[in-house]
């Protein structure tokens, strides 16, 4: 078969990379993939939010599948418009990638099916939300654009002074664009932080590995938020408990309200949680494959990914064949000096054969790089993900440091701090 997967990030190079092990496929393509995943797929110059360019290319050249990867084309209806030529896909609709693109919807959502999360205000009016951040006597509070921002629309803003600066730049500067229109004032939660990703055919819903991502640009989990820095997996504080209590009164019910809305979800929706001391709650859903999680989920995949995929989009997941490793898995990102503000492009990577690291035990996954010459220079913020797998979480981190050291390429930072907390956790 031949399969088009949408996107050319890190995530998607994770997700063609385990594509490529189904014996079913015969063809992989990316639109638009990027330097390092034109050594595994083929590269179509189509950026991922051209949504029409993309279903004419892919009924030109009879894709027999594609995997819409990133929130825009699910939130402007790729697999909608996919499904109208005929085309199968995995991802969810439009009105069910809602979840994601629209903060209020979700909010909205989780207090009419009393499905747990932080207490919150919505606002689309800049002197109402100033007037109820100044009301507010307990901080820190949590500023979230309500569209999609590239993962970085969310602002937790330790002061009154914080907060009143943070909405004037989101509603009347335009920091985040049209996404910051709206924004959602919420309670700020404490305790360990879980990704949880998670097949669903709008009937059945299958969790994956837990992880433990990173967001923070500096080590001790300090400077910028990012879109992350690295991510572990299995999360420790995620214990057979805590998941059958998340099943119970997270999962399984968000599944049942989308159904309940006429948003039926298919594909992957992933669960951003909080362990709070009163139990888990949704901290925010996103509706795909999260980045970088699944640089850590997918290669503890002992199933066939697309077989998977493909039970999801024809409804038949609780018949599929999904397991996963007992190992770990970590991945420590690379990034441009300067990420996750301005950073300069086009620095020559060096330590790479063909994007990889043979022998180093160590999967490359690209995030931002391009081919030049023969070689690869950088082309994004987050530039490669270095992810390892091993019997214990430290093995893996060992070996995904150890092959992080073998590269290079002017102002590259990375946190040499992943997989800190969970290692305390497990201790």
């Amino acid at each position: 078969m031949k399969v088009l997967v949408v996107g050319g990030g890190g995530r998607e190079h994770a997700i063609i990379r385990k594509l490529k092990e189904s014996p079913e496929i015969t063809q992989l393509y990316a639109a638009p993939g990027n330097g390092g995943i034109g050594y595994d797929a083929v590269c179509v110059p189509i950026g991922a939010t051209e949504v029409d360019k993309l279903c004419a290319w892919a009924a030109e050249n009879r894709m027999d599948y594609v995997v819409v990867a990133p929130d825009d084309p699910l939130a402007m209806g790729l697999v909608d418009a996919l499904a109208e030529k005929g085309i199968p896909a995995f991802g969810p609709t439009a009105a069910a990638a809602r979840i994601e693109s629209s903060k209020a919807f979700s909010k909205d959502l989780m207090k009419r099916y009393h499905i747990p999360t932080a207490r919150y205000e919505t606002f689309s009016d800049v002197e109402k939300a100033k007037a109820y951040l100044n009301a507010c006597d307990a901080w820190p509070m949590v500023l979230k654009a309500d569209g999609l921002a590239l993962g970085k629309g969310v602002l937790i803003c330790q002061s009154r002074e914080e907060a009143l600066v943070a909405i004037e730049e989101m509603m009347v500067g335009g920091k985040f664009g049209a996404s910051g229109n709206t924004v959602v004032i919420e309670e700020f939660l404490t305790g360990p932080e879980v990704s949880v990703l998670a097949f669903t055919d709008g009937k059945t819903v299958v969790p994956m590995v837990s992880s433990m991502d990173h967001k923070r640009a500096l080590d001790g989990d300090k400077g910028l938020n990012t879109g992350g820095m690295g991510t572990v997996a299995p999360n420790p504080y995620y214990t057979p408990a805590v998941a059958a209590e998340c099943m119970e009164k997270i999962f399984k019910p968000t599944i049942a309200a989308m159904n309940a809305e006429d948003r039926t979800f298919k594909g992957c929706l992933y669960f951003g949680l909080m362990l709070t001391p009163d139990g888990p709650k949704v901290i925010e859903y996103n509706c795909r494959f999260g980045d970088p999680e699944t640089q850590v989920v997918l290669p503890l995949l002992e199933s066939d990914l697309f077989s998977i995929m493909r039970a999801v989009t024809e409804g038949r997941l609780k018949d599929a064949d999904v397991k996963f490793s007992s190992c770990s898995a970590a991945c420590v990102i690379l990034a441009s000096g300067g990420y996750p503000e301005r950073y300069e492009k086009g620095k020559i990577i060096t330590g790479l054969r063909e994007g990889q690291l043979p022998g180093s035990g160590a999967t490359v996954y690209h995030a931002g790089t391009a081919q030049k010459d023969g070689g690869l220079v950088t082309a994004g913020g987050r530039v490669l993900g270095i992810t390892a797998v091993g019997e214990t979480l430290p093995e893996a981190l060992t070996q995904a440091y150890s092959a992080a050291k073998e590269i290079s390429f002017p102002g590259m930072h990375m946190r040499t701090d992943i997989g800190v907390r969970a290692l305390t956790a497990e201790q």
